[in-house]
């Protein structure tokens, strides 16, 4: 579990396939080495990550073709900078939003636009992630806990302040950027919820249910 809190902005210093795989390598600056151990977690970009090897310069994973398939490391190359996060302890201050490190989809920067200081960035994330994105909600962008600001459909917007451009690498973005996207586990467990007895059945049979209440009257 993470908070979306950035610890340290990395750079990939390797990428090795290994069959449908990666062995991906992260060169840290600041990030504390001294306390990770072999199967620790670590958030790479917002992705929940297990260390295979490390040092007090690096630390080595193995991505999986889902996690591929599903976040932005399919478009990574070395010398990307990338945000870190080590899970968090029971003893943490949790400063941002319950993050799990599993990516939901991937947005894209469609507008960014200073204001003094500060960012406003749009993004448009895929259409299927859009109900559970709202405004004053949490949402975590490339592993950093963030509060949407408005919302328009499937885009949504947020204001950076100068620490969270300044300490990851939000500040490096520009209008076509890709990045990991995370959705408040909240609303997934909602949606969950409201389905009721019929989280049991297969798609296929909740898509029957729900076509015949709507043929006898009951959704309107």
């Amino acid at each position: 579990m993470f908070t979306g809190i950035i610890e340290d902005v990395g750079h990939i210093a390797k990428l090795q396939p290994k069959g449908d795989d990666i062995r991906l390598t992260v060169a840290v600056q600041k990030l504390d080495m001294s306390d990770v151990a072999l199967g620790d977690s670590i958030a790479t970009n917002g992705v929940c990550l297990t260390v295979v090897d490390f040092s007090d310069k690096h630390y080595s994973v193995d991505v999986s073709p889902e996690t591929i398939k599903r976040s932005g490391f399919a478009n990574y190359t070395v010398g990307d900078k990338v945000n870190l996060e080590k899970a968090m302890q029971a003893s943490s201050r949790f400063g941002g939003h319950i993050v799990s490190g599993h990516v939901d989809g991937v947005g894209k920067i469609v507008a960014i636009n200073p204001i003094d200081r500060w960012l406003e960035i749009w993004i448009q994330a895929p259409d299927e992630l859009a109900k559970y994105i709202s405004e004053k909600g949490s949402i975590t962008i490339d592993g950093v806990s963030l509060t949407v600001n408005d919302v328009d459909g499937a885009k949504f917007m947020l204001t950076l302040i100068p620490h969270t451009l300044q300490e990851t690498i939000i500040g490096n973005y520009q209008v076509g950027s890709l990045v990991n996207l995370e959705v408040d586990l909240i609303a997934r467990y909602l949606e969950r919820l409201i389905l009721g007895d019929k989280a049991a059945h297969s798609q296929k049979q909740q898509g029957i249910d729900l076509q015949f209440l709507a043929e006898n009257g009951y959704l309107k």
